[in-house]
């Protein structure tokens, strides 16, 4: 068995992933910086290490014998001013990088994101070949591309560096979706256009998945797109979800020049656009298949409501 590093292990997707890792009995660490992160790590059987993801110099030497770090830690609040974003996403990643470089790791696996590709134009049944968009107005969206091309930028003989694109992550506590639901039970929550664009979307699972793949299958300095290969409109995924949390306000209507005015990006991109993505490589490079599929992933997360009101 390997061992292995994550950062961000305290994360949604996070803790998805070290539960993956620990379960086919790799020896995992994870980088944490507060007593909260670690214990949520130890509970699920990694190591935490403690440090500051942009002084690699605090945790580099934990790198030392891994066969391949996991680098999921970034700035996931998109309403966070731009200082925030350069911060954790882009000097975390250029970090991280540096650390795993330092210390020999001979794999980087990257967790990043279609809205590196997001500048303002909806995103049609596009792959891998879509630029990546640094210069996004939404600060989000620019960071995650800049800390893209910090990774693949890295490859190098010796250190194959991989970044796999899920899609709207959600499961059961998913904080995306957490978010939206407290905002439509705040009447903070519109439907642009109606939100009957289609979209796709990636249960934490498969997003593990497709992050495995990537350290054991993955082409060095290559991105990959994975999804549920199941598309949705946003408004009826949403809705169940709303059901599934006894969501009881009613979520307004709101035009696409009205949302211009009111919600900034790139939540009105989220809100307003359609998001298909194509998957193709990944299934044809890492043999990717969803390993949970749309009905299991919304029993899931019944499942775990039910039990938090317990």
């Amino acid at each position: 068995m390997a061992r292995v590093f994550v950062t961000g292990g305290s994360g949604f997707i996070g803790r998805a992933l070290v539960r993956r890792l620990v379960g086919a009995g790799h020896s995992v660490g994870a980088l944490v910086r507060s007593e909260a992160a670690a214990a949520k790590v130890s509970a699920l059987g990694a190591e935490p290490v403690r440090g500051e993801l942009t002084d690699p110099l605090t945790w580099q030497d934990a790198l030392r014998g891994r066969e391949v770090v996991f680098h999921l830690a970034a700035e996931t609040d998109i309403t966070a001013d731009r200082d925030r974003h350069e911060l954790v996403t882009v000097r975390g990643t250029r970090a991280a990088v540096d650390a795993a470089r330092h210390a020999g790791v001979p794999r980087f696996v990257h967790c990043g994101s279609e809205a590196a590709l997001l500048a303002g134009a909806p995103l049609v049944d596009v792959d891998e070949t879509a630029p990546l968009r640094p210069d996004s107005p939404a600060a989000y969206s620019a960071t995650k591309a800049a800390a893209e091309k910090i990774v693949l930028d890295a490859d190098a003989p010796g250190f194959a560096t991989v970044s796999i694109r899920p899609r709207f992550v959600w499961g059961p506590h998913s904080s995306l979706v957490d978010g939206l639901v407290a905002a439509a039970k705040a009447g903070r929550l519109a439907w642009i256009d109606g939100g009957r664009h289609t979209t796709d979307v990636t249960y934490v699972d498969n997003a593990v998945e497709g992050l495995v793949l990537g350290w054991q299958r993955g082409r060095p300095g290559q991105a990959y797109f994975v999804t549920d290969l199941h598309r949705v409109t946003l408004r009826a995924f949403l809705e169940a979800h709303f059901a599934i949390h006894g969501v009881d306000a009613a979520v307004p209507d709101m035009d696409a020049e009205t949302a211009a005015d009111q919600i900034p990006v790139p939540a009105r991109w989220f809100l307003g656009q359609q998001c298909t993505l194509r998957t193709d490589k990944a299934v044809i490079d890492l043999g990717y298949r969803p390993v949970v599929d749309h009905a299991t992933g919304l029993e899931a997360v019944r499942k775990a409501m039910a039990a938090a009101r317990v």
